[in-house]
């Protein structure tokens, strides 16, 4: 059972002054992954799986999302603080999206073919309403790191894990090695041999032209660890079901 603080704590973290991203603290985001996400196996598939039932009764979680309201991105203290708060912004936006929505199977199923979900506004940032797109594609791809496709969760099965722990820009190099390294070693949704072929993520895919810095995908991939001799390259089923329940 998740233990609620008491109202006059909640109502000090609401109205605190605007947070500086320098020294944001994410131990309240840290405390609800402990409670409300867990490794489970769901059809042969292992992952972090969200329990978005409770976590959406929690009142801490509009305390995580106020904090980003009024977080100011410009005070970061280096290229990692940046990456490490937009790689978690942009997490905590898609888990409030599927619970302002909830219950839903999918993600996508916020957003229509006109107007998908990820061009929707998912919450505030510093006062300012932004999108899954703008946080993806504005600010995070142009940082230049594709590792960062192995750390951001659009709330399905066949994406990355969320990771145990939020990001920080003090141990961002390790984090991003370490959850690359994870995604890739599950054959599910990373990476496996299928007879005479590779299969890899869709991610491979659709954003081929980030790896190219690094020699292209399959040069990246041997970076990190995935050897294989297989001439052809597939792509995994990509399964948009929400990773939680």
């Amino acid at each position: 059972m998740a233990k609620f603080p008491s109202l006059w704590l909640l109502v000090v973290m609401l109205l605190v002054s605007p947070a500086r991203a320098d020294d944001l603290d994410w131990q309240l985001y840290a405390s609800l992954l402990d409670e409300y996400s867990e490794m489970r196996e769901i059809e042969g598939l292992n992952l972090r799986w969200v329990d978005y039932t409770g976590l959406g009764s929690d009142p801490r979680w509009r305390a995580v999302i106020a904090m980003l309201e009024r977080t100011d991105p410009s005070t970061l203290s280096g290229a990692n603080a940046k990456k490490a708060f937009y790689i978690n912004a942009y997490n905590i936006l898609a888990i409030d999206l599927v619970l302002k929505h909830w219950p839903v199977e999918s993600i996508r199923d916020i957003g229509s073919w006109i107007r998908p979900v990820w061009r929707r506004e998912a919450g505030k940032i510093a006062g300012e309403p932004v999108t899954l797109h703008q946080v993806e594609h504005e600010i995070l791809r142009p940082m230049g790191d594709p590792r960062i496709h192995m750390a951001i969760v659009c709330a399905s099965l066949s994406c990355p894990d969320l990771a145990a722990r939020p990001y920080r820009g003090s141990a961002l190099e390790q984090q991003l090695d370490h959850q690359t390294r994870l995604f890739l070693s599950n054959p599910k949704k990373g990476a496996a041999e299928r007879g005479e072929a590779l299969a890899i993520s869709k991610i491979f895919d659709w954003f081929a032209a980030d790896f190219e810095s690094g020699g292209g995908v399959r040069a990246w991939l041997r970076r990190y660890g995935v050897m294989s001799e297989a001439d052809t390259l597939r792509y995994l089923p990509y399964d948009w079901r929400v990773n939680g329940s």
